[in-house]
């Protein structure tokens, strides 16, 4: 069973072309805490490929798309560990000297 989210973000990244749906999603991650659920509104078909593969390197989970509409979809991904200094998980070493 898949526990609740810790909270939810949404990211309006409506009208950007790539790489700045990433860059926004990163963004949002660094500010948030592990568990946290964040949502991304695109309008761009690259971000459907773009924002799992930024889950899987960051070590985060890609959720899936929950929503679309006529001119944009929702992707979302949850927060497994606090994010390091590029969206992803914190190294060990990080975590030692915070």
């Amino acid at each position: 069973m898949t526990p609740e989210p810790a909270a939810f973000l949404e990211v309006d990244a409506r009208g950007l072309a790539c790489p700045r749906p990433i860059i926004e999603l990163a963004r949002a991650a660094r500010h948030a805490t592990p568990g946290t659920e964040i949502t991304v509104w695109c309008t761009d078909p690259a971000a459907l490929l773009d924002v799992p593969a930024w889950a899987r390197l960051t070590g985060n989970a890609y959720v899936g798309e929950r929503e679309r509409d006529a001119q944009a979809f929702a992707l979302t991904v949850r927060l497994q560990a606090s994010p390091g200094p590029h969206g992803g998980p914190a190294s060990a070493s990080q975590h030692a000297s915070a």
